[in-house]
Formats: C-alpha cells, structure tokens, sequence
C-alpha cells in the first residue's frame, strides 16, 4: 500500500530545518535534484512533532521527522515556525541491505506546508482584574 492519509491533527509541528530542494548524490557523487515521473523537483523540510495535550497533562518525548513535499512551500517556512501539512500521507518501506540486515519504516509525504494560526488566549475573571 501506498501513499496513506495521516491525520496528524494532535500534533504541533515546528520546522527545524526549512524546506530546501531534495538531492540525491549520483554515481560520480555529485549533488542532483530529485524529481517526481513528471520532472517536478522535489522538496525536503525537517518538522519536530510534539503530542498536543491538554493543561495539566505532561506530553511525550517528541521527535524529528523528514517530510518530502511535492510541491514548492514558497517563503516564509523559517526555522521555529509552526506548520501543518498539506495532504500528509505516509509509505512503509523495507530495505534490506547487503549484510542481510532489514531497515523498515516509514517515509512522510505532504503535497505542501501552511502556517498555523496561534491560538487566541482565553481569559478568565481574574485575568481582567474582575473580583
């Protein structure tokens, strides 16, 4: 199966690395851009995802993980933003490598990025001097 929508709705993403063309070292070791079948390049971006709880609530050990986009983000994606994705999907793989030794996992996909809105604050009584 390929290509499963996630909805990764509980998480806050936060952009560590921001989205730079995807390369790929050729057979001389040379830096390539990475394409799609139409010749689209392809884009990389580095998110930290952090479980979204409620107040009171400790959260999980976050982690890092590497999206690759479709399509151009455009401006604006610097480090420490928050974002969601566009269309996430996922794709298990499994690779094995010439020692007999079995890599799985899974790969991020995301047709784009967008800045999330912060929250507005809610205030009680007593934040606004209220008695």
């Amino acid at each position: 199966m390929r290509d499963l929508p996630v909805v990764l709705d509980g998480y806050k993403l936060t952009v560590v690395e921001p989205p730079a063309p995807k390369t790929r070292q050729d057979a001389s070791g040379a830096e390539v851009p990475v394409t799609d079948r139409d010749g689209v390049t392809q884009f990389v971006v580095s998110l930290f995802a952090k479980l979204q709880v409620q107040a009171g609530q400790r959260a999980p050990r976050g982690e890092e993980i590497k999206v690759t986009l479709t399509t151009d983000p455009g401006e604006g994606f610097d480090e420490d933003t928050r974002v969601q994705l566009i269309d996430a999907r996922i794709n298990p793989y499994s690779i094995e490598s010439p020692d007999g030794r079995t890599v799985s996992g899974i790969a991020f996909k995301a047709m784009g990025l967008k800045h999330v809105t912060p929250m507005p604050v809610r205030r009680g009584k007593d934040d606004r001097g209220d008695q």
